[in-house]
């Protein structure tokens, strides 16, 4: 009975693949809502973290000017800055976002749920892939909680215009860790064969390469939740060069205070750009180097596929990066700013499926 079992789980049905997939598929699309939610100002829409009741969005005209008014009460210093002049249609046009946002989670949730129940009676899943989404139920919730404690950073504060930068990119890399795992799993599913491990310095090389990405996820994030953009909305470096003496002399330096209340200060803001964009060469210059190391070395169809996909997405990806920094006059621009993101994921995807090519079979 056991060899049985064995024999139907080692082939991974199809089922079970595509529901991977589209549980990879959502949480990109998550991270996506989550990134226009932030540039649309519409975190702090909703006051409250209902599990349960917060499923249901204001149903008349009484709950609309409830919410209304909380949004105005709980998160005063946006409101005032931001959006005093605001209707009820442009209040509830940053509620949806927050709302589908939180909406979407919980459809996270219930597409995973069911189908794991009845894949598990069904004797369809192996002990290292319940292992994994053991894993990913963890993280998924760590995310949502974390989420709320974001959220919850932004209300009640006279001093803060948006939610903490640095809780923003907790959420965010979080998020982004889940994503990474379940692709993971899903590539574990369908790929249980490769033929590229005996590359050990490719391999080593990938595992920096992603870890790099990784650490430029995260200054993305601060970027982002720290408006950092606009301090200096120019490409290349030294156009404007004038204004990062303005910028780096506008305080007295690093201190625990400015990089806590941040908001004000332009110091600390271009210092993050600052490493972002480096950080943006490095990456950029390992993964021309990954490419120029395999050119010559005998690799498997599917890592020439993905050595390639790495080196087009970089580019574009890179070109979003300027179009994104070049249009951050005032606000940072929605649809560069979301592709941005999203590119980042995607170039992070294509890099696990290099690194997957080369991994260690035990791993």
């Amino acid at each position: 009975m056991r060899n049985s079992i064995d024999t139907v789980n080692s082939s991974f049905a199809r089922s079970v693949r595509i529901w991977l997939m589209i549980g990879v598929f959502m949480v990109f699309v998550q991270v996506i809502i989550g990134g226009i939610t932030r540039l649309t100002d519409s975190g702090l829409s909703i006051t409250e973290w209902e599990v349960i009741k917060g499923t249901l969005p204001p149903l008349n005209e009484a709950q609309w000017i409830e919410a209304f008014d909380k949004y105005k009460e709980h998160a005063k210093k946006q409101y005032e800055a931001l959006h005093a002049n605001m209707t009820m249609s442009e209040f509830k046009i940053i509620y949806f976002w927050e709302y589908f946002h939180r909406l979407w989670a919980r459809s996270i949730g219930f597409v995973f749920l069911f189908p794991f129940l009845y894949f598990l009676w069904k004797k369809m899943l192996p002990s290292w892939m319940i292992r994994r989404l053991g894993v990913a139920v963890l993280l998924a919730a760590l995310a949502a909680t974390f989420g709320w404690i974001m959220v919850a950073s932004g209300l009640n504060d006279d001093t803060r215009t948006w939610v903490s930068a640095y809780k923003l990119v907790v959420h965010l890399s979080i998020a982004t860790v889940l994503f990474a795992h379940l692709f993971w799993t899903w590539l574990k599913a369908t790929y249980p064969n490769t033929s590229d491990a005996h590359l050990n310095h490719l391999r080593r090389l990938s595992y920096w390469i992603i870890g790099i990405t990784l650490l430029q996820i995260v200054f993305g994030g601060l970027m982002a939740g720290m408006r950092a953009g606009l301090v200096h909305p120019y490409f290349p470096f030294f156009v404007e060069g004038e204004r990062w003496g303005q910028i780096l002399n506008s305080t007295n330096g690093l201190s625990t205070d400015a990089i806590i209340n941040y908001e004000p200060d332009l110091y600390i803001k271009g210092v993050v750009q600052i490493i972002h964009r480096f950080t943006a060469y490095l990456l950029s210059g390992m993964i021309i180097y990954f490419f120029w190391k395999t050119r010559k070395t005998q690799i498997s169809d599917r890592l020439n596929k993905g050595r390639y996909l790495l080196i087009i997405m970089l580019g574009i990806q890179f070109l979003i990066g300027v179009m994104t920094v070049i249009n951050c006059f005032g606000r940072v621009p929605l649809v560069y700013g979301v592709l941005h993101q999203a590119g980042a994921l995607i170039l992070l995807s294509i890099l696990l499926f290099i690194s997957y090519q080369l991994r260690n079979p035990k791993l």
